[in-house]
């Protein structure tokens, strides 16, 4: 999985730097021989399964800063999980946000199959509805047939996200306040077996040749 990252960041015509975080020197390996740099081991702390994207972001950009006085202007985050990218796609949404001087940052979203006006949570024994502020005061929108409410969009989508560093520095956010939306279709993210077979199932499509030709001649 963590090959057809890299080969898609390889791909792009915007990425000049592919660098890889991990707490792992197998791992490390591996990037390495698809291309990747691996100039420093995550610390242990900040890899296990509940640490935060922005710990390890932060990380990396003190390590680059200090160890070799490198600031990017922009980080491409393409989770290993997601393997199944269009470097097209990719290189959209950088061109985006290159152009959007108001972004602090863009994320990768696809259209929720039920709109997020539909969902509620509990407050005590209570629900509360998501969206109520869309709405008149008394007004039961989640009785509407879903398409008569706004689409909305789920951000469990690793296609692409894109962080500017003066964002994290500035405010201690990693996409700040105002995220440009980039909207993709929907794409595995690998979580279990299931995933694993429609991604593979997947991979012969004519758009993901580039992929497959590249790490072809990686392997040799």
């Amino acid at each position: 999985m963590l090959a057809y990252s890299i080969a898609a960041a390889r791909l792009s015509k915007y990425i000049n730097r592919i660098i890889v975080s991990t707490d792992s020197e197998e791992y490390a390996q591996i990037a390495r021989k698809y291309g990747a740099e691996t100039p420093f081991l995550r610390p242990a702390e900040i890899s296990g399964d509940k640490s935060l994207d922005i710990d390890f972001f932060r990380h990396a950009l003190d390590w680059l800063e200090k160890n070799e006085g490198y600031v990017p202007d922009y980080i491409v985050e393409l989770r290993p999980t997601t393997p199944l990218r269009e470097t097209e796609v990719i290189d959209k949404a950088i061109s985006e946000i290159m152009q959007d001087s108001q972004a602090t940052g863009l994320r990768s979203g696809h259209v929720h199959k039920d709109p997020g006006y539909k969902l509620f949570k509990k407050k005590g024994d209570y629900i509360e509805f998501f969206g109520r502020e869309d709405f008149g005061e008394n007004e039961e929108y989640h009785y509407y047939p879903r398409q008569s409410l706004p689409v909305t969009y789920s951000a469990n989508n690793g296609y692409v996200d894109v962080i500017r560093p003066s964002t994290l520095k500035n405010t201690g956010m990693l996409l700040g306040k105002k995220i440009r939306a980039f909207i993709t279709e929907k794409v595995d993210d690998l979580d279990d077996w299931e995933d694993f077979l429609s991604a593979a199932k997947k991979l012969d499509q004519e758009k993901y040749k580039p992929l497959r030709d590249l790490l072809d001649k990686t392997k040799q």
